[in-house]
């Protein structure tokens, strides 16, 4: 029933026939989709990734993923394919998504964006620019109290405010839920996540958010090779997979 000769990523769903013919890295592979869900393909073996997902799966566009791989696939340079078997795999089941949105509320109680320098000028300056207005934006747009601070000795969010938060979470679908997942973890807040997958702000302006503490340090001492420039790309490569992959919701 099934000839495959290469893993096969799904990324969308496109209610075309049961029928998925593409070409990846240059390998054709070609599969039936059993009913239970799509198959993952390799080895001239077929698994479903998950049961009652698409009945039906057709790939038309070539993956984002495969013209920058040259000899070598490596999993950093794959951050689309990882991210839709994140949501295939892991988001479908209501429990990991609850336990999920468990431990993202836990970064809002040390989330980047809370933290705010009296000291220096130029700090001070970004963090007005690109902190409070998302603060304001969260604030207005949820209802919810959110609590700042200039120091390490730092009081907890209101236990309403992460019940809201959770709420809000709550109705992502599984591939919301990837997004806001990586997204969190890529910036260390779960506030600049949440904007990014609202659509409220730009890949660039969450990356900007993020590394405020950073930037204010390389303006003044400078950037050190292979960390800043390294951490530059890498940070807008994750955050731009989740964005990439909500463009199509």
């Amino acid at each position: 029933m099934y000839a495959a000769r290469a893993v096969l990523p799904l990324l969308r769903s496109t209610c075309r026939p049961a029928l998925v013919h593409r070409r990846l890295w240059n390998v054709r592979t070609l599969a039936t989709v059993p009913e239970s869900g799509p198959a993952v393909t390799a080895t001239n073996r077929a698994e479903a990734t998950l049961k009652r997902f698409w009945k039906t799966v057709g790939i038309e566009q070539p993956s984002i993923n495969t013209p920058a791989q040259e000899t070598l696939l490596k999993p950093h340079a794959l951050p689309m394919t990882s991210l839709a078997s994140r949501a295939i795999d892991a988001f479908g089941e209501e429990k990991t998504h609850k336990e999920v949105r468990a431990q993202l509320l836990q970064y809002l109680e040390t989330d980047t964006i809370c933290y705010h320098a009296d000291e220096p000028a130029a700090l001070v300056s970004l963090q007005e620019k690109h902190w409070k207005p998302l603060l304001d934006w969260s604030r207005s747009t949820f209802d919810i109290e959110i609590n700042v601070s200039d120091s390490f000795l730092f009081s907890s969010q209101p236990p309403d405010t992460l019940r809201k938060l959770d709420e809000v979470m709550s109705k992502f679908d599984q591939w919301e839920m990837a997004a806001m997942e990586r997204s969190t973890y890529t910036s260390k807040s779960l506030l600049i996540a949440l904007a990014l997958v609202k659509r409220q702000i730009t890949v660039e302006q969450a990356a900007l958010a993020a590394h405020v503490e950073v930037n204010s340090q390389i303006a003044r001492w400078g950037e050190v090779e292979d960390t800043h420039d390294v951490d530059f790309h890498d940070i807008r490569r994750q955050l731009g997979s989740a964005s990439c992959l909500l463009s199509n919701l």
